[in-house]
């Protein structure tokens, strides 16, 4: 394009601007067919007269005017060289922004920028923003991690959102796309609605289904509904990944029913370490499942409820730990023979806080390994190795473990000169504190002070346990296992406690009684036999005899702790309720240590309708922003079907998250219609009409106040 002079002098106070057309641009692409745009920018510039005449253009009249003409031809080159056409809507908005442009309160953005930034391009359609304020929204939609859409239908919130969630999904900037939407719409509730429940609910989520058909192949939808990379609900079944309000969730001072959890409560991460309970949301009744690993561990949850999961397919491409809903791997548990989704384990020991104790833990767990405790007579162990007797001793301040024969000891007090006879016994009086005198081999136990202390203070007592009456078992091109034996119930739910708390894996089985002799005597045991087998993770050191922590160490330590889902069951019907947790990867121990979360990880996420959310709702779906995620969420807040006297929580976030940081409103206008030219009008004429008549969202204000 070029400006060149020409003979004829413009009238004072005009300009004269001449643009050639490079001969790559034919004169119909620029003007349109049957000179529609010509005409349409001949409309817009009427102090300016224009001609072509060939590959000329010439504009004559207002300086200003003609300057405008001629940056407009300049755009309109630039975006016809990238391949795109011009419309009639695309010249309109290009001359509505030069202008504002002009008056100092334009944008940075020119036109060609506008209109050629492409999001996606799917089966032969490419997908951008037309407009100034749809440019800024997808912008914002890449610079933030939650992004507010407002403004009238046609603008293209919803239908943008879903353009750059599907691109963000095949560029693997996340690994799932989930669509939402309130199911309130004109005071209809889904209940009294004919049909299934699958017919009740696709009426609302028919917009979301349509535009995806417009961006991916139809064929591969379902697929990818299948897989659970993309999900497609009503927003009040998207909230429900919950548990029954009884199921016990791990905190810094041991197990708490999940239902009397409230917010700012620490509870236990997969670390490890506490972390802060963001949101409880109570869920009503729900059909509940039992699912089951295969280390016996278990727990209850709803059909949404989230798990982070991984197959043997994921480990070996190194690929991200996927999250499924339980729902989802219902009748999908194995993979030929093998369980196919494998469960996280803690990275790191519970870290629990230090609690003061009476005994060495070392000590107290040889004692309640090979020690005789009933109080009848002088505390007592037994064992073979001289080794743990002499490390007994050292850590018995004021005892003096004495040697009967053969495997026998015996705890004695230490007598200074002057004491009185009667003085009670060390070991006696610890055991009465811990209320562990007069226990046996079958009611033995490990005391919370112990249990719920710090890792050190556990693993302790674990050697102790291990190396009195436990030990490693070799096998064969296999690691090796650690076991122990225990007459006691309370005592093998312990020793499993301790296991799973420093993250290993434990697994139990019952030899009966009957089966078992005394030695060479015929009389058969009292009471079943309970054989533990542990697994501790790398760096746990399970025992401190010699001979056991060699023997471990020269077959190959334990290996790698692993749970995979083994079973998922139906469970009846419970009352519900989930939480959110602040930790960076969302999950949370639950009971038997297992890991788990409700909060929607590395996700793109589009709440769509948002102005039928109420701000109950609005707040607990922001609070389930996982990490690697993105939400947009999309409404207009003059077309609010909520029932009267209900707040709609679009309006009311404004208020709350306006200006937080990462936080983005995009507002757009009757202006960035996208639609027929008509429904722009429509809008402006009831924003008109609001204004003139005192209206907000269709209610008189002396009305709705009254109804305040």
């Amino acid at each position: 394009m070029t400006q060149t002079p020409t003979a004829h002098t413009p009238a004072q106070g005009q300009a004269r601007a001449e643009i050639t057309v490079p001969a790559q641009h034919a004169m119909v692409t620029l003007l349109g067919s049957g000179d529609a745009l010509l005409r349409v920018i001949e409309k817009a510039f009427p102090a300016a007269d224009i001609h072509v005449r060939g590959n000329e253009i010439s504009a004559v009249g207002d300086a200003r005017e003609v300057a405008l003409i001629q940056r407009l031809f300049d755009e309109m080159m630039l975006v016809l060289r990238t391949g795109q056409p011009m419309t009639e809507d695309a010249v309109e908005r290009s001359i509505a922004m030069l202008r504002a442009s002009e008056n100092g309160d334009g944008p940075e953005e020119t036109p060609a920028e506008v209109l050629t930034q492409n999001i996606l391009s799917s089966r032969g359609r490419t997908i951008r923003p037309k407009t100034l304020n749809q440019k800024r929204y997808v912008d914002a939609i890449d610079k933030h991690t939650i992004v507010f859409g407002i403004g009238p239908a046609g603008t293209g919130k919803t239908y943008l959102a879903m353009a750059k969630a599907v691109q963000a999904l095949q560029a693997k900037q996340v690994s799932r796309i989930i669509l939402t939407r309130p199911a309130v719409e004109a005071g209809e509730r889904l209940g009294f609605l004919p049909g299934t429940l699958y017919e009740k609910i696709d009426p609302y989520l028919r917009p979301l289904y349509d535009a995806l058909h417009d961006m991916l192949d139809p064929e591969s939808i379902p697929k990818l509904m299948a897989a659970g990379t993309i999900e497609v609900a009503p927003l009040a079944y998207m909230r429900g990944r919950a548990q029954p309000v009884f199921t016990n969730v791990l905190t810094p001072d041991g197990w708490r029913p999940i239902g009397d959890l409230q917010v700012g409560d620490l509870v236990v991460g997969s670390n490890g370490e506490p972390t802060p309970v963001l949101g409880v949301y109570p869920q009503g009744e729900k059909d509940i499942y039992r699912v089951s690993a295969q280390d016996g561990s278990w727990t209850l949850c709803c059909g949404e409820h989230l798990w982070t999961v991984r197959t043997a397919s994921d480990k070996r491409r190194d690929k991200p730990w996927r999250v499924l809903e339980t729902q989802e791997m219902i009748g999908n548990l194995r993979a030929a023979h093998a369980r196919r989704y494998e469960l996280p384990m803690l990275t790191a020991p519970v870290s629990f806080p230090e609690r003061a104790v009476p005994m060495d833990p070392y000590a107290l767990g040889l004692l309640l390994g090979d020690g005789c405790l009933t109080g009848s007579t002088t505390p007592s162990f037994a064992t073979e190795d001289p080794e743990l007797a002499e490390a007994l001793e050292g850590a018995l301040p004021g005892v003096v473990v004495r040697h009967k024969g053969g495997p026998d000891y015996v705890l004695n007090r230490i007598k200074s000169p002057g004491d009185v006879v009667t003085l009670e016994n060390p070991v006696t009086r610890v055991m009465r504190e811990l209320d562990l005198l007069r226990t046996r081999s079958h009611t033995k136990f490990v005391p919370d002070d112990y249990l719920y202390n710090t890792a050190e203070v556990r693993l302790a007592v674990l050697q102790g346990l291990l190396d009195s009456d436990g030990g490693p078992v070799t096998q064969s091109d296999r690691t090796c296992r650690i076991q122990f034996s225990t007459t006691s119930i309370l005592l093998r739910d312990d020793i499993i406690a301790l296991a799973q708390s420093l993250g290993g894996v434990a697994y139990t089985r019952r030899r009966p009684a009957e089966d078992r002799r005394q030695g060479t005597a015929l009389a058969a045991h009292r009471h079943d036999s309970h054989v533990v087998d542990i697994r501790l993770p790398e760096g746990i050191e399970p025992f401190r005899l010699a001979c056991k922590r060699d023997k471990y160490h020269a077959a190959g330590g334990g290996g790698r702790p692993m749970r995979f889902i083994d079973s998922i069951e139906p469970a009846g019907r419970e009352e519900t309720v989930c939480i959110q947790v602040a930790a960076e990867d969302s999950l949370y121990v639950t009971q038997d240590y297992l890991l788990t979360h409700n909060t929607l990880n590395d996700a793109f996420i589009i709440l769509d309708e948002a102005q039928n959310t109420s701000p109950e709702q609005m707040k607990m779906f922001l609070t389930r922003l996982g990490f690697e995620s993105k939400i947009v969420i999309t409404g207009d807040v003059t077309q609010v079907d909520l029932p009267s006297g209900t707040k709609s929580g679009l309006r009311q976030v404004q208020d709350i998250l306006e200006g937080l940081d990462d936080v983005h409103f995009s507002r757009l206008s009757s202006a960035d219609v996208v639609r027929h030219k008509l429904v722009g009008r429509i809008v402006d004429a009831y924003e008109k009409y609001d204004s003139e008549n005192g209206t907000e969202n269709g209610t008189h204000k002396g009305a709705r106040d009254k109804r305040k």
